[in-house]
């Protein structure tokens, strides 16, 4: 396995505190120098691969946790934060930004925390309708609380997942036909019995406690009725779980609780229909074919796509992936990234990212090689999904659905046969999003990059208006 470049000084002085060692003692185990040590733990030297051996063994150092991920995103959205024209006076370089997540992930975490409060305050501010911007700036905030959770977890949480685990094993999950077996255990375990029958709304699911009678909505897809069979065996089952992980995230509102009680439930009912483990395996063996693995484990393709980019279990990884859901609008409803690639939490996505073209071809999984400005490649699937429940009148939403991988692993996906992946000329020029986007002769920029200033010549009109400089 090759290393590449690893600044780890916050990890190495953890293992050095933990074993309470003077720097000295530390290095003197390790086989290395005192000044060595002092620069590993200060960041200004990367460990090699000898002392990452050394520490793997004298400090059982599971190297396997050393993914840049975190790092990644921290950084990317603390960028995105100091991108504001709050901070013009002050532009930090790569590695300034690089210093603070490495060394400072907590102060980091703070500095984006005040400027959502501060946007949050601004948009109030603006709102001439004082009540209702109050309230749709509460909602977004909330589920945004939600998501950057999830998404600083690396999306996974594993005493969730491997409870979920424990209990497919125990019923003999997975199979492509589960929804006897969970209507079964809720009978059996809670004395809940599962019904198809009309609804009041166009709910998909309501549970009644009294009566102990779970409603399913019967216009639902198959797909759709096991998962909210298994949301439900999510609340029952998993429920005190749910509830203390939800309490100890440090959400501001009970509202934000209560958002990610709902998350903690879908991620794991989505944990008991594909475990882990065996999910894992599939997607191995079958090369990330998502409507194979749909068809193997009963599911939609986004419940797949969701799957996928949860598989980050230390020692038991899979490919690190992006993942993300978006409208027709370009907004991101649902995102996730395993890889160098970090949406943008404000503002929509890339206008030349080829999620957006899956609305113009329904039924296909479109594939897209692309490059962003840090000069990383990647293999980028992207698919049109319908979330009607319901006949003719009743309203479709479609979603694209994103997903894809830096293009090192792009051989473990059989949407790369076929494609020239060395050829660098071969790949779209994509960014994340206009406001952070540093391409200066990008054609389909909608707005100019903060930190960019620009020039108007008005004797000459060119795609846009001005010039960056």
């Amino acid at each position: 396995m090759a290393i590449g470049k690893l600044f780890i000084g916050r990890k190495v002085r953890e293992l050095r505190a933990a074993s309470n060692a003077t720097q000295s003692q530390f290095a003197e185990r390790i086989g290395i120098s005192t000044s060595y040590l002092n620069q590993i733990e200060n960041n200004q030297r990367p460990v090699s691969a000898t002392v990452l051996l050394a520490l793997a063994d004298k400090f059982q150092l599971d190297i396997a946790e050393l993914s840049t991920g975190e790092t990644d995103r921290l950084l990317s959205a603390l960028a995105e934060a100091l991108s504001d024209p709050l901070f013009e006076a002050y532009a930090p370089s790569l590695q300034e930004l690089k210093l603070v997540t490495q060394n400072a992930p907590g102060l980091a975490h703070a500095l984006i925390t005040c400027h959502q409060a501060y946007r949050r305050n601004g948009e109030q501010l603006a709102s001439m309708d004082d009540r209702l911007g109050r309230s749709a700036a509460a909602e977004t905030t909330s589920y945004d609380e939600v998501r950057d959770f999830f998404h600083f977890v690396d999306n996974y949480l594993h005493d969730l997942d491997t409870a979920a685990e424990k209990l497919a094993h125990d019923l003999g999950l997975p199979t492509a036909d589960s929804h006897p077996i969970l209507t079964a255990y809720l009978e059996k375990q809670f004395g809940v019995r599962v019904v198809l029958g009309p609804m009041a709304t166009h709910a998909i699911r309501q549970y009644e406690p009294a009566s102990r009678v779970l409603t399913l909505n019967p216009y639902a897809p198959a797909h759709t009725r096991v998962f909210q069979t298994a949301v439900e065996i999510a609340q029952l089952h998993a429920g005190a779980l749910a509830d203390t992980i939800a309490r100890n995230a440090g959400f501001r509102t009970e509202e934000a609780v209560d958002i990610c009680r709902i998350g903690l439930h879908n991620y794991f009912a989505g944990a008991l229909l594909m475990p882990y483990q065996a999910f894992l395996k599939a997607a191995r063996e079958l090369r990330h074919d998502i409507e194979l693995l749909a068809a193997r484990f009963g599911a939609s393709l986004e419940q797949v796509c969701h799957r996928l980019s949860t598989l980050q279990r230390p020692g038991l990884k899979g490919v690190p992936m992006f993942f993300a859901r978006i409208d027709r609008a370009g907004n991101i409803t649902k995102r996730h990234s395993a890889t160098k690639l970090q949406f943008a939490r404000f503002g929509a996505a890339c206008p030349l990212w080829n999620a957006h073209q899956a609305f113009e071809t329904p039924g296909r999984i479109i594939r897209q090689l692309a490059e962003t400005p840090d000069g990383v490649r990647y293999l980028c699937l992207a698919m049109q999904v319908s979330k009607g429940i319901g006949g003719f009148r009743t309203h479709q939403p479609v979603f694209a659905l994103a997903l894809g991988c830096e293009i090192s692993y792009a051989e473990a996906f059989v949407y790369a046969d076929g494609l020239n992946l060395t050829d660098r000329g071969g790949f779209d020029s994509i960014g994340i999003s206009c406001r952070i986007c540093e391409r200066p002769n990008c054609t389909s920029r909608a707005v100019p990059p903060f930190r960019r200033k620009i020039s108007v010549d008005h004797n000459m009109r060119e795609t846009t208006p001005y010039k960056l400089w």
